[in-house]
């Protein structure tokens, strides 16, 4: 389209078009929060492009994913010219560009609240003790641990666990049926299991990180290498 003057520009809605062409690319490392991404990818039928990276200074904190990511993190995804980081905002940004695909309420919706707290309840009080327990155990060399706040992390996460435990009384999933805060809170919840920080009394919690963990898109996310 051409302006008055002669010059030409895109409308929002040939923006949109073009962008829909372009496949996404997502730059990724194993067993990280970028398998949230890839998991998103799969349930929606979304065709992708992988980088897969090293989960290694030596590949996150190179020059060339830095010009991605300043900090060096995973998931970012590549849209056309777009840079986006940031696992919620990420998945935000994909639900939206595919009208939501039935895995995000409408806001008149009734479960639209609940959708929301527990969307935002994984990064706010879960993956922070989660963060902290990965580093403790994993990340650290052992002279370099710190066994009182590795105590202090576990029981924060079994607390930060036991709403969700009890808020899964009846269901098969967060809102009743499987939505993206199942995708943002259900990895964490995994993860947490592989932790060792789901007790066996939060039977609630346990079925639905079998159930989680028996979806096919679930399954080739959390085991690409």
């Amino acid at each position: 389209m051409r302006s008055p003057q002669g010059f030409s520009y895109s409308t929002p809605v040939a923006i949109d078009r073009r962008r829909r062409m372009i496949m996404l690319k997502l730059h990724f490392a194993p067993n990280s929060r970028a398998g949230r991404i890839v998991w998103l990818f799969e349930e929606l039928g979304i065709p992708y492009e992988i980088n897969n990276m090293a989960f290694h200074p030596k590949d996150l904190k190179s020059d060339e994913h830095r010009a991605r990511h300043p900090l060096g993190r995973v998931p970012v995804l590549e849209d056309g010219d777009l840079m986006l980081w940031e696992s919620g905002a990420i998945v935000e940004y994909v639900l939206e560009r595919h009208e939501r695909g039935g895995l995000k309420p409408a806001v008149e919706d009734e479960r639209f609240p609940a959708y929301l707290q527990w969307f935002h309840y994984c990064e706010g009080m879960v993956m922070p003790p989660v963060n902290t327990i990965i580093v403790q155990t994993i990340l650290l060399p052992p002279d370099r641990r710190d066994e009182k706040a590795l105590g202090q992390a576990q029981r924060l996460l079994t607390r930060a666990l036991a709403p969700i435990d009890e808020a899964l009384a009846g269901k098969d999933y967060l809102i009743g049926d499987f939505s993206a805060a199942d995708i943002m809170l259900g990895h964490a919840c995994f993860m947490s299991n592989r932790l060792g920080c789901v007790k066996d009394e939060m039977t609630n919690l346990k079925a639905y990180v079998d159930r989680i963990a028996a979806r096919p898109a679930f399954d080739k996310a959390i085991n690409m290498k």
